[in-house]
């Protein structure tokens, strides 16, 4: 029996094509070699002194997880990281309701808007990767420091956030900035006070949305250079001016 091979009918034929879809720009993961090479980078990084609330929100980590860097203090750190973002997305759709006769601006507010939805997703990620090792290990969560206190400093938080950015956007992201590049050098710690991490497989429910890596070290390498990335953004923001403008986007 001869297969019968179906013709594109006119309405296929005259279908658009669909829309670009928005690239993100944590697609990519690095290769163990390139990954290693970040975080020995990172080590040798001179520290320097954080802003005063940078400090304050550090302090007030190391008073509900008094052991330090672990994947409990991991997890509050990404259910806090993601605020900032929120914030900007928000401060974002403001922007473009108060200029939406302005084509061509309303399309670069869009751009950081994406940007935004993008590092968001990409700390919930890590965030989801955190808490999969905490139901792993059986950590009994705490009430107060596991469950209400991230919820509090990341009301707290966003609030911030969005007033820093609404009197002068470098403050917002200065403070953005400090945390990442905390972040940042945390990860990279954790792995070199771990050298087991690289002799166990990674075993996880998202690597399909975040991206494979056959090691747990590897994994929290690319978190680090994940938090180099948005800590780059900010920076990026306050050099070409963080305030939404027609000249820089």
């Amino acid at each position: 029996m001869t297969d019968v091979i179906s013709q594109p009918t006119t309405a296929q034929l005259d279908r658009p094509e669909p829309p670009s879809p928005y690239e993100s720009c944590f697609s990519m993961p690095l290769s163990p070699a390139e990954l290693r090479t970040h975080q020995e980078r990172y080590l040798e990084i001179p520290t320097y002194r954080y802003g005063l609330p940078a400090r304050l929100l550090f302090w007030a980590a190391d008073k509900a997880f008094p052991q330090g860097r672990s994947f409990e203090f991991f997890a509050f750190v990404e259910l806090v990281a993601r605020v900032p973002y929120m914030a900007w997305e928000h401060v974002g759709h403001i922007a473009q309701t108060q200029n939406h006769r302005d084509h061509s601006f309303g399309r670069q507010i869009q751009d950081r808007v994406l940007l935004a939805r993008d590092e968001q997703d990409n700390e919930f990620w890590h965030l989801l990767i955190m808490e999969e090792f905490l139901d792993a290990s059986g950590y009994k969560r705490r009430l107060f420091f596991d469950r209400l206190f991230p919820q509090i400093l990341s009301l707290i938080y966003y609030q911030l956030s969005w007033v820093l950015f609404v009197a002068k956007p470098q403050w917002s992201y200065r403070l953005n900035s400090d945390l990442e590049d905390h972040a940042m050098r945390q990860y990279a710690c954790f792995v070199e006070e771990h050298p087991e991490f690289d002799e166990i497989e990674w075993q996880s429910n998202y690597r399909g949305d975040y991206g494979f890596h056959a090691t747990v070290g590897d994994m929290l390498r690319q978190i680090a250079v994940d938090e180099e990335q948005h800590k780059n953004h900010s920076e990026d923001f306050i050099r070409r001016g963080a305030r939404f403008s027609r000249a820089s986007g």
